[in-house]
This record gives structure tokens, sequence and C-alpha cells, in this order.
């Protein structure tokens, strides 16, 4: 798949010790196969973010994991179980993936389609009636 990167995403990405990058570049492929028109920039000085009508996800790698944190308000279905923390946050929900673990990446395709769906409808603020 072909798309357009953030030099600083990528930066950021290659930075990171081997299982982190893996683990980055899966959700980068996921998220931009959601829709191709998903854009790739920087916030809060140094994190990478996923924008399309709205946020979509962000990436943190830490000591123990990579942590993807899904702008979904916590409308988002998850059948799968895949969120891991932030179940009662009203802005964003988290899946931590640690050393050893594998992502769902059906799921999480699944869950961003819907987030940009629902970024298209006017967003989380909207569709809560917020």
């Amino acid at each position: 798949m072909s798309y357009a990167t953030d030099p600083r995403v990528d930066a950021y990405i290659d930075a990171l010790p081997g299982r982190q990058q893996a683990i980055c570049r899966q959700v980068r492929d996921l998220v931009h196969a959601a829709d191709p028109a998903v854009e790739e920039t920087i916030k809060r000085t140094a994190r990478p973010y996923f924008v399309l009508d709205g946020n979509i996800c962000a990436l943190l790698a830490t000591e123990q994991a990579v942590d993807i944190f899904l702008y979904d308000g916590a409308i988002v279905p998850d059948p799968e179980g895949i969120i891991t923390g932030g179940h009662d946050n009203k802005t964003a929900r988290m899946i931590a993936v640690a050393a050893g673990e594998t992502l769902n990446a059906p799921a999480l395709l699944a869950m961003f389609r819907q987030i940009i769906a629902n970024n298209r409808a006017g967003g989380r603020r909207k569709l809560k009636g917020e």
C-alpha cells in the first residue's frame, strides 16, 4: 500500500526499538488502509497523530508497550475486547501492545473505519449530543 507519510512520523518510528517499530508501522498501515485520505502529523511536540476530519489515533511508545490512543469518545464498539484502558474516558481509549503481544489487526481496522465515519458525521461530540 502506498500513502503519503510525514517525515517527522518516520523519525519517531525509526528511533524506536525494532519490536516497537513493527507495531507502529502496522498501526500506520492499518489506519491508512481504513481510508486513503488519512493524514499524518505531529502534535504535542513529538507524538504521531493520524487525522481525517478529526483525530483518529495517536501513538506513544513507552518502556513497557506501544500505546495506541483511539479518539472515539468510547462510542465505537469493541466486540473483540482489544481496548486495554480509558474505558470511562470521554475523548480517547487506549490499546497497549506490550512485548510478545500481537495486535488484532482486523478489529483495529474496523474501529479505525468507524472512527473515520463518526468524524465525517460531525465527530463524537455531535454524535453523543455534547
